[in-house]
């Protein structure tokens, strides 16, 4: 369904429920759109089942922007490209109490040994549903069950670079120090977003997280 949400901008609702096939039909659509190259088309932004198109109101009217945009969602499984052509980006992480303050009482409330937890979140292939609340921050999904835990009560007033947290069945990395209420459990010294080259994470990626040693993230040029 396809909404007006501002005099510029219009929303397109794709589910009613995340999925793990809705990243990569947002993903397709999106590159679909761009190559148009509709001098009126601002900007799309994805998120977990939704698509905001911006347009510009000085080249056209929210009718003629949904009328144009309409075909390309009338089937969107046409849309959807085939997951394999998505390289598996890899995260480094020092997992510890160090760098992740919350891990220990995060497997404590879990039932879990710190090393099943590391196992469990490490063990997984991720999907990025949706970029947002800092440039380069990846909304990633979905968490094992077993270690997933809400958001803090209390969020921290300041969570350091490269912070890798959970939340309930999502997990992310802090591409800036900000605060934050995510269940902090390591930190990963990869640059997540430069001013130049952007966001080293896109909806659709599939990302997985491997433990390093505090010498290696040192080296790699992590910070404690």
């Amino acid at each position: 369904m396809i909404f007006p949400v501002a005099e510029n901008a219009l929303l397109v609702t794709l589910a009613d429920a995340i999925n793990p096939q809705m990243p990569a039909t947002l993903r397709a659509l999106c590159e679909r759109l761009n190559a148009q190259q509709w001098p009126w088309l601002v900007d799309l932004v994805p998120s977990y089942t939704t698509l905001l198109i911006v347009y510009d109101p000085d080249q056209l009217d929210f009718r003629q922007a949904a009328a144009a945009v309409r075909p390309f969602f009338t089937d969107t499984s046409k849309h959807t490209p085939d997951d394999d052509d998505q390289p598996l980006i890899q995260l480094p992480v020092y997992y510890s109490d160090e760098s992740g303050p919350d891990l220990t009482s995060l497997a404590d409330a879990c039932g879990l040994t710190v090393d099943e937890v590391i196992a469990k979140h490490s063990g997984t292939h991720y999907q990025v549903y949706a970029m947002g609340f800092a440039p380069g921050f990846g909304f990633m999904g979905e968490v094992d069950p077993a270690i997933a835990h809400p958001r803090k009560q209390t969020p921290r007033q300041k969570v350091p670079k490269g912070s890798v947290g959970i939340a309930n069945r999502q997990t992310a990395v802090y591409p800036v120090s900000s605060p934050g209420g995510w269940q902090l459990i390591g930190r990963c010294p990869t640059t997540l977003f430069d001013p130049e080259k952007l966001s080293l994470l896109g909806i659709g990626n599939r990302v997985q997280f491997y433990p390093v040693t505090r010498e290696d993230f040192l080296q790699l040029g992590g910070e404690l």
